[in-house]
């Protein structure tokens, strides 16, 4: 259960105090015996929420939510086949912070700020210094967006949009709002997993105003990561009329069973999120530990069909270069 004192401070607070020291986590989780295991990254280092941490066993050294953010000395090994930027993303921004993939839609990455730092995050080495749209950026993202009238989505990411301040997000929708072929504003976060306060009054009030449909894809990958705080935060946003959805990837040993998978999707429907895809790892360096071979995602991905409702299975998708689309696993291809 979440800390009384933790959950009264404000989202702010929360984020400026997450946690940065490998030594005192385990403290907190009495498991000190794992610092064996661990290691100081010299870059993209640890940090997770107070409150996120509070959803965590003590004493579990296997807890999936502690797997997820704790340096692994397996992080170090160089694996072939997984590299910095596994996306193909540096060659697909043709205007300083945006990245152009699909048809219809746009990825702006307005921070490189993440509440938490994800052991197999895909962007981890991404060069966000390069990509930061600046002031006078945005006159040539406004221009790249009307000169490509097929573009009526525009996903807000990072980073994670939501870790700027509303002052900072709310200029954003203002100038996207005020194009307009744009129909649907995305955005592409995990804070109101990892700092549920996140979602304050504010920010819903200002969404639910939006011209445009608003859409937020949550990222959790666990059930344990929904407390009853956190699915209160979630049932406050669906009710101000954003459309919620869920990503989660798939992990070895912290969600790859067929238990945790149901959990997690039920969990989800709860909170009034529904699941939207379940993706297998990108292939990104330093995560290769979390990787299962494709036909463990297939096998999960059919039991789902058995036991869960249609609109509650994920799609199962991964995502390759050069490809204008998600691409949906071959679940026949193994069978």
């Amino acid at each position: 259960m979440i800390n009384h004192l933790i959950t009264q401070k404000n989202w702010q607070t929360q984020l400026s105090d997450a946690i940065t020291s490998v030594d005192e986590l385990l403290s907190i989780l009495q498991l000190q015996s794992l610092r064996s295991q661990v290691y100081i990254p010299n870059y993209f280092e640890l940090r997770v929420p107070r409150a996120f941490v509070a959803k965590m066993v003590v004493g579990d050294a296997n807890d999936p939510l502690l797997k997820q953010v704790l340096p692994d000395k397996q992080e170090q090994e160089v694996v072939p086949g997984y590299v910095a930027d596994p996306l193909g993303e540096n060659s697909q921004n043709p205007t300083k912070g945006l990245l152009h993939k699909y048809q219809s839609r746009v990825l702006l990455t307005i921070t490189g700020a993440c509440a938490i730092h994800c052991r197999y995050c895909f962007r981890q080495h991404f060069d966000y210094s390069a990509n930061m749209p600046t002031a006078d950026a945005q006159a040539d993202i406004i221009a790249y967006i009307t000169a490509n009238p097929q573009i009526n989505e525009v996903i807000l990411s990072g980073g994670d949009p939501l870790s700027v301040s509303n002052r900072r997000l709310f200029a954003w929708l203002d100038i996207l709002e005020g194009i307009d072929q744009l129909t649907t504003i995305r955005l592409h976060t995990r804070l109101p997993i990892v700092i549920p306060a996140r979602l304050d009054n504010d920010l819903l009030d200002r969404l639910s105003q939006s011209r445009c449909t608003i859409v937020m894809v949550i990222h959790c990958n666990h059930a344990n990561e929904i407390d009853t705080l956190t699915a209160d935060a979630l049932q406050r946003a669906r009710r101000a009329g954003i459309t919620m959805l869920n990503q989660a990837v798939l992990l070895k040993g912290i969600n790859d069973s067929t238990a945790t998978q149901v959990a997690l999707s039920q969990r989800l429907f709860d909170a009034g999120v529904l699941p939207y895809y379940l993706h297998v790892l990108d292939k990104v360096s330093g995560a290769a530990h979390f990787d299962h071979d494709e036909q463990v995602a297939v096998e999960l991905y059919w039991s789902l069909l058995t036991v869960l409702p249609g609109y509650l299975v994920p799609k199962l998708v991964r995502e390759l270069t050069n490809r204008p689309f998600k691409v949906p696993v071959d679940i026949y291809k193994h069978r």
